[in-house]
């Protein structure tokens, strides 16, 4: 059966404030492990109001205290911005107080505008096509690996213990599943972002793979925009403030909330808004526990994957969480 999880980014609902944000996601973390999710993973965004969190290793933290067993991960942390050790020391003591239960995902993309890029890598050089080198970096300092050769060959990560996560490499992309396959890591697509290619993505990954010290055979997972409801009118409806969310995004405007419903509604929508938001729907699941399932399923033939990792952003809590737990009854995840 297939594997279900969630992707959460701490959406800033119209009228709430970050903090609301932040103990909706720790809620949403406990109902998802209570409804039988594998994992949980949040992602890495900077100097973006209407998203609440930039550091995912700080809310694995705080989420990882208010839960018992769900895995808990980073999907994922923007490895250029950042120094391999420190990321290594940062998962090494995620995996010390939590053993067994965290993630690693490496995105390679800024996860913001040029200002914060500056910001962040002020006074450092750096060369994204580094990237496959600092993730070896990371896998090495995680296990003890570093070749005799390394200019930092006698450096050990702290905390010492005997476990270390499973990387896990994030994309788009044909390259970013080229990469995950010669490094011989596992490979998540991000389907959300309204991007196509994954069919071919998966395709390069699976033969391309080349098993590694830490890992023999290919792992992957579709990260997907799902929303649940008990009939397609309802999920439609609740899926107008991501339209609205999603079409001001690829317009370039600035946003400082997941708007409502009533806002979306209330939208001087033109033609070519109509069409875009269209042609978004089409690479997105909306609708009854019947009909995203039956939709899931395929996609997941299509893709040869077994674990679809589900973003649900509604500006509604309640309801919310009713599309997760909608889902996770149709897939019978707690059987």
């Amino acid at each position: 059966m297939i594997r279900l999880s969630v992707l959460d980014q701490s959406h800033i609902s119209e009228g709430r404030t970050a903090r609301d944000a932040l103990s909706e996601t720790t809620r949403l973390a406990q109902e998802a492990e209570n409804s039988g999710y594998t994992r949980f993973w949040v992602s890495e965004h900077h100097a973006f109001k209407a998203l609440a969190h930039s550091s995912p290793e700080v809310l694995i933290a705080h989420l990882a205290a208010h839960t018992s067993h769900i895995r808990l991960g980073s999907g994922g942390v923007m490895l250029p911005h950042y120094s391999a050790y420190k990321v290594a020391e940062n998962f090494r003591l995620l995996e010390a107080l939590h053993p067994g239960r965290i993630d690693v995902g490496f995105g390679r993309a800024p996860g913001g505008l040029p200002l914060s890029t500056r910001a962040l890598q002020e006074g450092k050089y750096s060369d994204i096509d580094n990237y496959p080198e600092q993730v070896t970096d990371v896998m090495a300092y995680l296990h003890d690996a570093l070749p005799e050769d390394h200019p930092y060959a006698r450096l050990k990560a702290s905390p010492m213990i005997a476990t270390a996560p499973p990387v896990w490499l994030l994309g788009s992309s044909n390259e970013s599943a080229r990469i995950a396959a010669r490094l011989g890591v596992s490979y998540g697509f991000a389907q959300f972002f309204g991007v196509t290619g994954g069919d071919e993505a998966f395709r390069l990954y699976r033969e391309a793979f080349r098993p590694s010290p830490y890992q023999e055979k290919p792992m992957s997972l579709a990260a997907v925009l799902v929303i649940c409801a008990e009939t397609d009118e309802e999920a439609n409806r609740l899926a107008a403030s991501s339209d609205l969310f999603f079409l001001r995004l690829e317009r370039g405007l600035e946003q400082d909330s997941l708007p409502s419903v009533e806002t979306a509604y209330d939208y001087p929508y033109t033609e070519l808004d109509m069409d875009i938001i269209r042609r978004g729907r089409q690479r997105r699941f909306v609708g009854s526990p019947e009909t995203v399932k039956e939709q899931l399923l395929a996609l997941s033939e299509r893709f040869r994957t077994d674990e679809l990792m589900v973003v649900t952003p509604v500006h509604d809590f309640a309801a919310r969480i009713r599309s997760y737990q909608l889902l996770a009854e149709a897939f019978e995840l707690k059987k």
